[in-house]
């Protein structure tokens, strides 16, 4: 017998080895899956649904979907309540007959179906509703494989999230206690915001608009001068009551004139800020180039993006620093995970939008994915009351500066639908509050 007809049969019988194990294996999977499925029915998606709270006075979105397979279901964050009637009706009766019958484990052909499935694509509706179904899939995905989330995203890059805490106060004295009392906690990375957006409390008496009856009640007031003028001593201030140890963001939150925000954020670099967040608002990103090329300040972008088109040139031209996108806006986990991925190639930082408003649902997918990939920069970080947290078993936790996750299978978190339907949303508009010139004119967030 020669060299290679000795080789040849050595192959084969390797190959009929590895073949048998993996024969052997599967039957063992199949037979491990035949008890929770006994009748050996295909996994089927079997009903989805739309579910809305308002624990401790904040209203959260959830998708639920279910399967044919008894106690398997998923959860996802649908974060869009100043729409919620509408964001309902698309998950209720449209998502959930599109939806019902499908396989739950194609999760791709899902997403790219349902994103096209109206033609008109990439606004917050769709997309808000996209995401919940999105993030439910991969809960029940992972739940399936009997491991956390962040296991099907490629295991964990480090032993916990990095977060910032949001110092505020209505004078230098008040932000310096919030800054300690983050301080306190253990936190490395801080916001600091004097006032509200826009430090209307600098402004004297009623605005002109309000004196002239014109607007809401409500609405409140956004000075150009007076905001640019503070927030550098803002930054003085903490850099000399703190030292340079504490990492200090802001956010700008797109209320200045483009041309403004550059000078702003040019005064502001010699303080050495971790991030300026939002300098612009999505129609004005054509000012990130100048921006780019007037200072080095590290820029954080994208929690008002829908399309990705907004961010993909922002990424490509290395203009941001840090991707903020809203991961409910964009449509979920699936497209999340490919920004981050791209973003990795240009050397661009995630750190995901994480209001108080995003549900705990929400928090714990943005975690799943920060553990994971190597790109990640930092997470916002909100404190959730009891009431909510009785209403979302398994929440993530924070502990010295941390986000923790719960590392049971799926994203490791629930939800008690009893106990959320003793805090209905209340019937009010939803209307985001107005905030405007002296003169009246509507400031863009």
């Amino acid at each position: 017998m020669n060299r290679r007809n000795a080789l040849s049969m050595l192959a084969a019988g390797a190959g009929a080895s590895i073949l048998n194990n993996s024969i052997g294996q599967n039957d063992a999977i199949a037979q491990r899956y035949q008890v929770a499925n006994p009748h050996n029915e295909k996994l089927k998606i079997t009903k989805v649904k739309a579910i809305h709270t308002y624990p401790n006075g904040t209203g959260f979105g959830i998708v639920k979907v279910e399967t044919n397979e008894p106690g398997l279901y998923g959860l996802g964050c649908a974060t869009g309540i100043r729409r919620y009637k509408t964001l309902t009706a698309a998950i209720d009766e449209y998502l959930a007959p599109l939806l019902k019958g499908k396989d739950p484990d194609n999760i791709e052909d899902i997403w790219q179906t349902t994103n096209l499935g109206t033609y008109w694509r990439n606004g917050p509706i769709l997309n808000t509703a996209l995401a919940g179904v999105d993030q439910a899939l991969w809960d029940i995905k992972a739940k399936r494989a009997n491991m956390p989330a962040y296991q099907l995203f490629g295991g964990k890059s480090r032993f916990a999230v990095d977060t910032y805490g949001h110092a505020s106060g209505r004078d230098f004295e008040e932000l310096k206690d919030s800054i300690q009392s983050f301080q306190d906690r253990g936190f490395r990375h801080i916001r600091m915001q004097l006032g509200i957006y826009g430090a209307p409390h600098l402004s004297k008496g009623d605005p002109d608009f309000k004196r002239a009856g014109f607007g809401r009640k409500t609405d409140t007031v956004m000075e150009i001068r007076p905001y640019m003028k503070i927030i550098p001593k803002m930054f003085e201030f903490a850099r000399s009551e703190f030292g340079d140890e504490p990492e200090f963001l802001h956010d700008i939150h797109e209320l200045l004139p483009p041309i403004e925000a550059i000078n702003l954020v040019k005064e502001l670099e010699q303080y050495r800020p971790f991030f300026i967040e939002d300098p612009f608002a999505p129609e004005d990103n054509g000012y990130f180039k100048m921006l780019r090329e007037q200072t080095s300040c590290a820029i954080a972008m994208g929690e008002l993006f829908n399309n990705p088109h907004e961010w993909v040139n922002l990424i490509t031209e290395r203009l941001i620093d840090f991707i903020r996108i809203h991961i409910s806006q964009i449509g979920g986990i699936t497209p999340a995970l490919k920004v981050a991925r791209l973003a990795e190639w240009f050397n661009v930082r995630t750190a995901w939008h994480g209001p108080g408003n995003t549900s705990p649902v929400g928090h714990a997918g943005n975690a799943h994915i920060d553990l994971s990939v190597w790109n990640f920069g930092i997470q916002e970080q909100t404190d959730f009351k009891e009431e909510t947290l009785e209403v979302f078993p398994g929440t993530p936790t924070i502990e010295n500066g941390y986000m923790h996750i719960n590392e049971a299978p799926g994203f490791g978190i629930d939800i008690n639908e009893e106990l959320a339907a003793k805090y209905p949303l209340p019937e009010e508009p939803w209307y985001r509050p107005t905030v405007r010139r002296p003169d009246g004119t509507v400031v863009r967030p």
